[in-house]
């Protein structure tokens, strides 16, 4: 695997290896038999979006892999200041082993791909997060035995992690069944890709008719990163697209429930639902590092 730039891009047989190495890499770490895959190896790590989860989880990977990390802020790089994105693909691709960036355009990392010599991961955009759907695959096979046959219910924005869900659960075999309100669907290539698997997708504007029948019930924030000036339009939007007791209702019984973190408790989902379903979510944020550690391997390594 070359690089990790969207989900769209990966077969399903990519897949399977990252989640079966990063269950691998996971085993390693808890018996705390060393793995150090990457040694002598260096990660640049672009941020132009702040992150939790993203920049700890692919640090404390690259250091137990036995690689290191750069951690290189918008105001650290001369892209902050208007250097093209090509120049410093150019330029970092002859300091560097791997880049992993978290931005706006899915097209930088598109373009830092295209013109750069070396890996590129895309740590989110605005149209992907792949990252974060892979950890989600590996807590859903962990938590349930399988993903072929699952039902997974997105609620709410068709942002970039339901682009990616739909194209990671689609690809493994999954079902998937978004809620969405009028204008804010998913991206029209996702959907596009979707029509494919017929059945399979469904999209509408009932949370209710969504979840279902779920085994797994995903939901997001209303407003990310770079929208908070829409909070207000998209909390009058969203009403009604709430994970609560009553939408987890319809569910399959021992249904679970995922969140990419952080959530806005007593709006996309309530404080009950969210705390009866904790272990799963925060196992679900623990297994970022363990796919992107993966990912890591089979790019750099």
């Amino acid at each position: 695997m070359k690089h990790l730039l969207k989900l769209l891009d990966l077969t399903q047989e990519e897949i399977v290896s990252i989640l079966s190495l990063a269950k691998e890499l996971k085993a390693k770490q808890k018996q705390g038999v060393p793995h150090r895959l990457l040694e002598g190896k260096t990660l640049g790590m672009i941020f132009q979006k702040s992150s939790t989860r993203t920049r700890v989880s692919f640090e404390v990977g690259m250091y137990q892999l036995g690689g290191h990390a750069l951690f290189l802020s918008n105001r650290d790089l001369q892209i902050g200041r208007g250097e093209p994105v090509e120049d410093t693909a150019r330029v970092l691709s002859r300091y560097l082993d791997g880049i992993m960036t978290r931005t706006f355009a899915q097209e930088e990392v598109e373009t830092l791909a295209r013109v750069g010599s070396i890996p590129v991961i895309n740590g989110l955009t605005d149209f992907a997060h792949p990252c974060q759907v892979l950890a989600d695959l590996m807590t859903i096979s962990e938590h349930k035995g399988k993903l072929e046959g699952l039902k997974l219910a997105f609620i709410g924005d068709g942002n970039n992690m339901a682009n990616s869900l739909i194209a990671g659960c689609l690809k493994m075999g999954m079902s998937v069944s978004c809620a969405c309100p009028k204008g804010y669907e998913p991206d029209a290539q996702v959907l596009d890709f979707a029509k494919a698997y017929g059945e399979r997708f469904c999209l509408t504007q009932d949370p209710l008719e969504a979840a279902s029948g779920a085994d797994v019930v995903y939901t997001d924030v209303w407003a990310s990163m770079g929208q908070e000036s829409e909070q207000k339009v998209r909390e009058k939007a969203f009403q009604g697209y709430q994970v609560n007791e009553a939408l987890m209702a319809k569910t399959n019984p021992g249904c679970m429930v995922q969140h990419c973190l952080p959530a806005h408790r007593g709006e996309e989902i309530t404080a009950e639902v969210f705390e009866a379903h904790a272990q799963e979510i925060f196992d679900e944020a623990e297994n970022r590092l363990h796919a992107q550690k993966a990912v890591l391997v089979l790019c750099l390594g």
